[in-house]
């Protein structure tokens, strides 16, 4: 499609353009650690409503809907669409009894430790991290795929000039440069999403090839009550809704917002308007199976729009690219810097500010190098994506449960987290097998630990009653 010379001038000219807007904001903006972490209080509900946007339609909406709709059909679509939503929406109750017990807080972990102990922070912040840098290894290898379809660049190339811009601006001005970053993202995103879909459904010939070919080849695909795609549908709502629970981003945005209305409808729009993106990038996949264009569902939206594909337009999919990827990854770093900051406070209680926000920059930097690496080679990073999602599966109802339950402790935590994972693995597919049972096993994981809560209560009626009225006190400033 393009040169590998014209491909990497654009991949650096607009690599380079966002990572200087986020710099320059940065440089006007030198704000405090608390700032750099959390922005408290500093973003409107449309400011909330776009970074929420931004940071979840990651460069996997050009990949993952349209495979699902391959094999799963429209049940499977409508799953994802609703699964990518569905978060947000389970943020709004959490988010507002998060900032009502812990108005002075930072992260989840912090809530975590407060109010479990040691082991289950410990737990908490092993899943976080694991979680978060899964998705930024599959951001990273995902932008870097998306440019050797247009040009043949090597992986590294592109994962390094990715990672480096948004490590740059992201590590220099923290949560609020992030957040500026995605308005101008989300600014590039719609409308070329938009043109994408036109353009590329033009390039189908419309909705009545796609539906006859579908008809004569995989009717089953259409059928909303095919056991198979409700099955896929089930199992992405679940998986994503417990998993975007603990991305330290959304509870970072849950603080930004200026108040706990603009934090709830920015959560509530912010979840809306991205479910039907998801739901038109699965439609391609239906139309890949129904024209029978090729074999590898992965790219199917490629394979659909690129035989047709003007060079403009060619040239236009990189900003693209990097605005879905880029406002995903700035998310994943500038969280991550986060739960470093506010850890470190804890370990090391007599730092300065400017030393902590300099550890952790260089941790991130740190971090960020096996993720690099392991981009550069292209792995497919979905089974280790959805072990991830089975262990915040299995953490979800120990972790969230006290924040309304007095009587809920550490050990109780602990034991049914630990029940949930167990129960769940003995159903997780083996590397290599078929993912059939998946569903089971997301299941088992989130259910498992809900009964275990409850059989221990029965078991150990007499336990302390915990203060949740007195969390608050036991948070540290940052900056203090």
């Amino acid at each position: 499609m393009l040169d590998t010379a014209t491909a990497i001038f654009w991949l650096l000219a607009f690599s380079g353009a966002f990572a200087l807007a986020g710099v320059l904001y940065a440089r006007q903006h030198r704000d405090s650690l608390e700032d750099y972490i959390v922005a408290r209080s500093s973003q409107s509900a449309t400011a909330t409503v776009l970074t929420l946007m931004a940071s979840s339609l990651g460069a996997w909406i050009l990949f993952a809907p349209p495979q699902a709709a391959s094999w799963g059909g429209l049940a499977a679509v409508i799953g994802y669409a609703v699964g990518a939503m569905s978060p947000r929406l389970a943020m709004i109750p959490l988010g507002r009894r998060m900032r009502e017990l812990l108005p002075a807080g930072h992260t989840l972990t912090e809530f975590v430790i407060i109010r479990y102990g040691r082991t289950m922070y410990g737990l908490t912040l092993l899943i976080m991290l694991f979680y978060m840098l899964i998705a930024l290894t599959a951001e990273i290898t995902a932008i870097a795929k998306l440019m050797t379809l247009l040009a043949p660049i090597p992986l590294w190339l592109t994962a390094a000039i990715v990672m480096g811009a948004t490590l740059i601006y992201t590590s220099l001005g923290g949560l609020k440069a992030s957040i500026f970053t995605d308005k101008i993202q989300m600014a590039i995103i719609v409308p070329m999403i938009l043109i994408l879909v036109v353009l590329g459904w033009r390039a189908t010939g419309g909705i009545g090839p796609v539906v006859t070919g579908l008809q004569d080849n995989a009717p089953q695909l259409l059928d909303l009550t095919n056991t198979a795609g409700l099955k896929a549908g089930l199992t992405f709502f679940v998986a994503i809704l417990l998993t975007g629970l603990f991305h330290q981003g959304n509870w970072q945005r849950v603080y930004a917002a200026h108040s706990t209305r603009a934090m709830r409808t920015g959560f509530f729009l912010g979840g809306l308007l991205t479910a039907p993106f998801i739901f038109l990038m699965g439609l391609f996949g239906l139309a890949f199976v129904g024209l029978n264009a090729g074999q590898d569902s992965s790219v199917a939206l490629f394979s659909i729009i690129l035989p047709s594909l003007p060079l403009w337009l060619g040239i236009a999919l990189i900003p693209l690219g990097l605005s879905l990827v880029m406002s995903s990854a700035d998310t994943v770093i500038s969280a991550v810097s986060s739960l470093i900051a506010v850890d470190l406070r804890r370990l090391t209680p007599h730092a300065s500010p400017s030393t902590l926000m300099k550890l952790s920059r260089r941790l991130i930097y740190l971090l960020a190098i096996p993720v690099l690496i392991a981009a550069a080679q292209g792995f497919s990073v979905l089974y280790l994506f959805l072990l991830a999602d089975l262990f915040c599966a299995a953490a979800a109802f120990p972790v969230f449960y006290g924040l309304f339950n007095r009587q809920h402790n550490g050990r109780a935590a602990v034991i049914s987290t630990v029940g949930g994972l167990l129960a769940g693995l003995t159903m997780f597919p083996a590397p290599g097998k078929p993912m059939d049972t998946l569903l089971e096993a997301f299941l088992l994981a989130a259910l498992v630990p809900a009964a275990v809560c409850l059989l221990l209560r029965w078991l150990m009626p007499k336990r302390t009653t915990f203060d949740l009225t007195g969390m608050a006190a036991q948070i540290q400033k940052l900056d203090g």
